[in-house]
């Protein structure tokens, strides 16, 4: 019988989340991958000018209940959810106690920097730290004391290690079909992957990062400032 783990990826944006996706998309007993699903019901309840805003209404489930009943079904395999924290516009968790929750966490100097590029309006709300943050500790108080937390740098310095302790954790076999995956959009992207997909769409691997000097302009810095002890304390946790 299939595995049929329900993984629940909480991150923000510019995370690497896309990428880790993929890697999971690669695996032959991931059979269910649910590319953010709470978008849709996030841009109705915000109202927020996103790009492709009407495209991404109509391509989802968008009331938040019925989201969090399809998060929570289990399918005959693994099922990958990459979620994004912001997305979730409730302090209801209550939900998440019958999935495994995991956590992806970057420097938040490379996130604003990244997403800024692609949403200039963005704002400390929008990469989801604080929303992450407040998901972990219902996790850890409710479900699991020690949550599994992946950190980008590490997992783009040496993905066979990081995911393959990862696997270990959340009790699934590791598989190395994890490390490599074919370039291009996949049918389980959101309708959105080409506005905010553009680099992973050519990607095939996980690359070390660049040691480039970021400059931030004094918002991004603002927006980092506020992020920061937050990345630092789950990163003391991260695999």
């Amino acid at each position: 019988m299939l595995n049929n783990t329900v993984i629940a990826m909480w991150s923000g944006p510019r995370n690497l989340s896309t990428a880790l996706m993929r890697s999971f998309g690669n695996r032959s007993d991931v059979t269910n991958i649910l590319d953010e699903p709470f978008y849709a019901s996030y841009l109705v309840s915000t109202n927020k000018d996103h790009p492709m805003k009407k495209e991404v209404i109509h391509s989802q489930l968008n009331n938040i209940d019925d989201v969090k009943k399809q998060c929570q079904r289990r399918n005959n395999g693994i099922t990958y959810q990459k979620h994004m924290t912001h997305h979730i516009i409730d302090n209801d968790f209550s939900w998440m106690d019958s999935i495994t929750n995991c956590f992806l966490i970057r420097n938040p100097e490379m996130v604003v920097h990244s997403f800024m590029k692609s949403w200039s309006e963005g704002e400390f709300e929008d990469i989801g730290f604080q929303k992450q943050f407040d998901i972990y500790n219902y996790v850890k108080k409710n479900i699991n004391d020690n949550p599994p937390i992946i950190d980008a740098s590490r997992l783009r310095s040496n993905p066979e290690q990081v995911l393959s302790k990862f696997c270990k954790i959340i009790d699934i076999e590791w598989d190395n079909n994890m490390l490599e995956w074919s370039a291009g959009l996949k049918d389980y992207d959101g309708i959105w992957a080409k506005h905010w997909y553009p680099s992973v769409m050519n990607s095939t691997s996980f690359k070390p990062e660049t040691n480039n000097s970021i400059k931030l302009s004094d918002n991004e810095k603002r927006i980092v400032e506020l992020a920061m002890p937050i990345y630092e304390e789950l990163y003391k946790r991260a695999i």
